[in-house]
């Protein structure tokens, strides 16, 4: 990687000290071995503490990210969640990175260097293709003068909360090797989310790839692809997408799956229970074993 993909060196920035550990290292690494590195949506403490103890389980390392959409859930401050995360982060033995995911708010962006980020994921999917470029070249410069790897979007992944239903098997919506290649060009981004049949917010393992695009996609792209919706792949959908180039792989719902089942699971044989100790407990265990689940699969 050049030096502008490098994470910013370990430094004090106020009482914050920014994670050694960065997303592009991960990612570049991974894409050396032939494998995969999982990022992981991080909504509370307890999201990232299981990440960190399912990596740990599973001896690899993985991406800690946090959404625009956590974000406002956190009352539009990131510092709060960031700092607890960062602080997982270093203090796993496993290699844990901070990555800011779906980013639409340039000013959200920008907050993402003093909370010690090393990636952001800027997504102006939804402009019309010449603003995507402009917004998007704009947000890679802004990071690479801070040493912040830059992801992006094109094609239309859909489901995210807000969006209308999109079926990922739609005409248009795939992502189109030509124009990724020339969306990287022009860009300069250091990672594309691409769309290739998976969706947002799938509870169900079923979501059907189409691998000659992604290995097309690999052929026409110089930069490393993101799978996003993974939660809703099967596990040899996932391993075949890896063989043919994919790299970065965004898994968050089926956390939250595990983490409500067992939460549920507890308050049906306790229904007099306050303590939420005693069901976020088991729900952050589940976490955990399915952070293990999906790490499994990308060695």
């Amino acid at each position: 990687m050049g030096d502008a993909q490098r994470a910013v060196p370990a430094q004090e920035l106020g009482t914050f000290i920014v994670p050694l550990v960065s997303t592009g290292d991960l990612v570049a690494d991974a894409r050396a071995a032939g494998r995969g590195v999982a990022a992981f949506n991080v909504i509370t403490l307890e999201h990232a503490e299981a990440i960190a103890a399912g990596a740990e389980q599973a001896g690899s390392p993985a991406i800690l990210q946090i959404s625009e959409n956590a974000v406002k859930f956190h009352g539009g401050d990131l510092s709060a969640i960031a700092a607890a995360a960062a602080a997982v982060a270093r203090s796993s033995s496993s290699p844990l990175s901070l990555h800011l995911d779906h980013v639409t708010d340039p000013e959200l962006m920008r907050a993402a260097h003093p909370e010690g980020f090393s990636s952001v994921m800027f997504d102006a999917s939804k402009m019309p293709y010449d603003e995507n470029v402009k917004a998007t070249a704009e947000a890679v410069r802004w990071g690479h003068e801070r040493g912040i790897w830059i992801e992006a979007e094109l094609g239309k992944v859909g489901g995210k909360e807000g969006e209308a239903p999109l079926d990922a098997h739609t005409p248009g919506v795939r992502t189109d090797p030509a124009e990724a290649a020339a969306y990287v060009a022009d860009t300069g981004v250091d990672a594309l989310a691409v769309a290739v049949g998976s969706s947002h917010a799938m509870t169900s393992r079923t979501a059907s790839l189409d691998h000659e695009l992604i290995a097309a996609l690999t052929t026409a792209v110089p930069v490393p692809l993101v799978l996003h919706g993974s939660s809703g792949v099967p596990d040899t959908e996932i391993r075949a997408a890896i063989a043919s180039g994919m790299v970065k792989i965004n898994v968050g719902t089926a956390l939250n799956t595990a983490f409500t089942g067992a939460v549920r699971e507890y308050l049906a044989t306790h229904e007099t229970g306050v303590d939420p100790r005693k069901y976020l407990a088991p729900a952050r265990e589940a976490m955990a074993g399915t952070v293990a689940g999906f790490l499994g699969l990308l060695a």
